[in-house]
């Protein structure tokens, strides 16, 4: 069952749902030179409480292109088990350079009871527009939820996405100003605020080193749901160390230390059904390659014609082989 599809379009923000002054210069303040150091990937481990391997978590930044232009690329996945119920998430991202975003893609899902819980999100800007078209499925319910908003009322938006890209760059500059307060989209599509602080700064011990951490916090608010807070810690060069949701007894951690002999960038397997681009060209060559299996079929299914153009075309004659030959002189 297909429940009809609600749409709407985003109104005017109240005062509180405003980007501050601070978090507009921050990332208005972000230099070409400070990305190439924030494009690696990092890969954690998610265990319970207790030790208990629960799964994994990855994200990658890297350049790339889109629709021709430079941009930065952002993957994010995560899989693993809460209370032995597969879940897990896929994000793919185009920012670009001040952490605008052009396309992302999220997809997360839930197995309980033999059902499976699954959510996608896709927003585009296009056309001074931002669109977001959100499907949520139990079984066979599916609910379809739609909003856009004019691209220039979304300044200072962080999504899922770029959220990460935008604490690699607050590690590396060891420094999060104050009042950083960001617009965002809270689960039902509704633009709500996601804040970010400062944390104390605490040591780990790693591969018998003790390393200092930088900490932030993330506060995702909501319009009427309690907020979710998220604390991040970061290795000096901007890798994340750690990752948890407050309250929650899952923690993600970084097991090894990045080794600065090996090649700093991990590629995350490729899952092309859950990437934008790789999509899109999938879909495209299929339709080539169909066309022309088609074609193929009217060609061979006309014996006939291929005979008839075969006697049609005149024997060798035998004069035309012969040698000219040139005549005796006397």
């Amino acid at each position: 069952m297909e429940a009809p599809e609600r749409s709407e379009k985003g109104g005017k923000l109240a005062a509180e749902t405003r980007a501050s002054e601070e978090a507009l210069a921050f990332l208005a303040g972000v230099e070409p030179e400070e990305l190439p150091k924030c494009a690696f990937a990092d890969s954690l481990t998610t265990a319970s409480e207790g030790g208990r391997d629960l799964g994994s978590f990855r994200v990658s930044v890297e350049f790339a292109r889109r629709a021709g232009r430079p941009c930065l690329l952002l993957h994010a996945r995560s899989r693993g088990a809460v209370d032995d119920s597969p879940c897990g998430t896929t994000l793919t991202v185009y920012l670009t350079a001040d952490l605008e975003v052009l396309e992302e893609e999220r997809h997360e899902y839930v197995e309980l009871d033999g059902r499976v819980l699954d959510k996608r999100c896709h927003m585009v800007r296009r056309d001074g527009q931002m669109s977001v078209d959100q499907v949520s499925g139990v079984g066979k319910e599916v609910t379809r939820d739609s909003v856009w908003h004019p691209a220039a009322a979304l300044r200072g938006l962080v999504t899922e996405g770029s959220n990460f890209l935008l604490m690699r760059l607050m590690a590396l500059r060891k420094k999060v100003p104050e009042h950083m307060t960001f617009l965002s989209f809270d689960n039902k599509l509704r633009i709500s605020r996601t804040t970010f602080r400062e944390l104390e700064q605490k040591r780990m011990e790693m591969n018998g080193q003790t390393v200092d951490l930088f900490g932030v916090e993330r506060i995702l608010h909501s319009v009427d749901e309690s907020p979710t807070t998220w604390h991040c810690y970061f290795l000096p060069d901007g890798h994340l160390a750690s990752r948890s949701q407050v309250g929650s007894p899952v923690t993600m951690r970084l097991l090894q230390l990045p080794s600065q002999n090996e090649e700093a960038y991990e590629k995350i397997p490729l899952v092309w059904e859950e990437d934008i681009q790789m999509r899109s060209k999938f879909l495209d060559r299929k339709t080539s390659v169909k066309n022309i299996f088609v074609l193929s079929n009217r060609s061979q299914s006309r014996p006939a014609l291929k005979k008839r153009r075969k006697r049609q075309k005149p024997p060798t004659s035998k004069k035309r082989r012969r040698r000219k030959r040139s005549p005796r002189h006397h």
